[in-house]
């Protein structure tokens, strides 16, 4: 018994998954065509070179575009250029080319990067200005040089060829 409405059960929830999942996706892709599987078999629209074949048409289908659908089951020397596009543009977004034109995003890459490089020189200036204190004045070159003649007078760790100085 309780097996039984266990499976009746599973099946109902299993149904109503279907139902919504079909639902979801007519809301998504709204009166388009779907022509393959696609890409992961999900039915949505993507240009890419590497997968060509998107599962959906790119734009709805409108009555113009039903009847150059019509016209193009004929013999398609009857077309004009014109109507070749329109089919095209109403399955692709866009053509090979385009996908593989440059796209100038490098410029605003390399214009971002020049702008953090330039705040970050800024900051190090300022906080090695603002926040580090000055350094000891027995660090300065001639403090230094004054240092070294006064442990040569007092003779303190006479340490012989220091480089530099002569005896």
């Amino acid at each position: 018994m309780a097996s039984r409405a266990l499976t009746t059960f599973l099946r109902s929830a299993a149904v109503q998954a279907q139902t919504r999942s079909v639902y979801t996706i007519q809301n998504k892709i709204g009166n388009r065509e779907v022509v393959c599987h696609g890409m992961n078999s999900e039915p949505i629209y993507i240009d890419t070179t590497d997968f060509p074949m998107p599962a959906i048409r790119y734009k709805e289908v409108t009555p113009d575009i039903q009847a150059l659908r019509e016209k193009e089951k004929g013999d398609w020397k009857k077309l004009s250029v014109e109507d070749k596009k329109a089919l095209y543009r109403a399955s692709f977004r866009q053509t090979f080319a385009e996908m593989e034109a440059p796209s100038g995003d490098w410029k605003s890459v390399i214009g971002l990067s020049l702008v953090g490089i330039s705040i970050s020189m800024w900051l190090f200036v300022w906080t090695k200005h603002y926040v580090y204190p000055p350094l000891p004045s027995s660090l300065s070159e001639e403090n230094q040089l004054a240092q070294l003649e006064r442990m040569k007078l007092l003779d303190m760790q006479p340490i012989t060829g220091l480089p530099g100085t002569k005896k």
